[in-house]
């Protein structure tokens, strides 16, 4: 009895489409794989480096690993806690002042009776364009303490000369004002795009039973606005926990630390100490501590549900 094998061959058509579906799933991978390869590199990987430099003793070239004592170091560290209660001072009175004007300055961009909206629009968000550096310059020539044309305007009043720069309360007075006549038209910017998505029918019907603008703007214009504004405000208390450029230029962190930042404060041990090690806890506790700021944030207002 003769025993016959029979060879299966593998249909082509099937081996096409098998070589077509894995050229749709590969293909696109391929296009995003100089995405991904920046990001490991320039992102993934450092913060990988960082969380390792946290847990050693890392100064130039020498690195000893020592477990929880840079965390426990800059926990008991008073200037650590100084530079997070002046970034918090900062943070309590200027991002609900940049929150309103922003509001406000929405609310006229986008009213009826204004004319020439795009201009008036670019001027607002032009102090964004301008460089940090460059308007910190400005800021520090026109409230210099002897010569800037502030003091001279109060001097016409025979007001005393404001201690801009020598004086804790002030110093922290002038970071907000540059800060807040920077950031402001971003903010009123992204506020009016949620205007605009307000229906008007609400304002028609309000308008009817009898509610005037400023009930039309507490009850309806503000209430609809809520997700955005969580939006602006989470930004913006990320910002100014991060500050660095203005007080580094325009105070130096004075006076006597009044307006030293957490920022500033990871810079002097990591580019100044050459303390990476030490650094880099310091900028995790940091992350912690607005992550857990933006959590508390989000769960207050309900997630920004209107």
């Amino acid at each position: 009895m003769e025993v016959t094998t029979v060879v299966s061959k593998k249909d082509p058509k099937i081996t096409v489409r098998k070589k077509k579906w894995n050229q749709k799933i590969l293909v696109p991978y391929l296009f995003l794989s100089p995405f991904f390869i920046v990001f490991i590199i320039f992102m993934v990987y450092p913060i990988i480096e960082s969380l390792y430099l946290s847990f050693t003793s890392t100064q130039g070239n020498t690195s000893e690993w020592i477990g929880l004592e840079n965390f426990k170091n800059i926990l008991t560290d008073g200037l650590f806690w100084k530079s997070l209660s002046n970034v918090f001072i900062i943070l309590i009175i200027q991002v609900p002042i940049m929150l309103i004007l922003g509001s406000l300055l929405a609310v006229i961009l986008n009213s009826k009776f204004i004319k020439a909206k795009p201009l008036f629009r670019l001027m607002i968000f032009l102090p964004v364009l301008i460089d940090l550096v460059t308007y910190s310059i400005v800021f520090s020539i026109i409230f210099h303490e002897q010569y800037g044309m502030v003091n001279y305007l109060l001097g016409l009043f025979h007001i005393d000369p404001i201690l801009w720069f020598s004086d804790p309360f002030w110093s922290k007075i002038l970071i907000i004002i540059a800060v807040t006549w920077r950031w402001v038209g971003y903010n009123t910017i992204i506020l009016l795009a949620g205007l605009t998505a307000i229906d008007e029918s609400l304002y028609e019907s309000a308008e009817i039973d009898g509610a005037n603008k400023f009930t039309q703007f507490f009850k309806i214009t503000i209430p609809m606005l809520k997700p955005i504004l969580l939006f602006c405000g989470i930004l913006s208390t990320i910002g100014t926990i991060q500050l660095f450029t203005e007080p580094s230029l325009l105070t130096m962190g004075g006076p006597n630390n009044a307006t030293n930042t957490p920022v500033m404060y990871i810079y002097q041990f990591g580019f100044q100490s050459f303390q990476f090690g030490y650094a880099s806890a310091a900028a995790y506790i940091i992350t912690i501590i607005v992550g857990i700021i933006s959590f508390f944030q989000i769960k207050l207002s309900r997630g920004g549900e209107i």
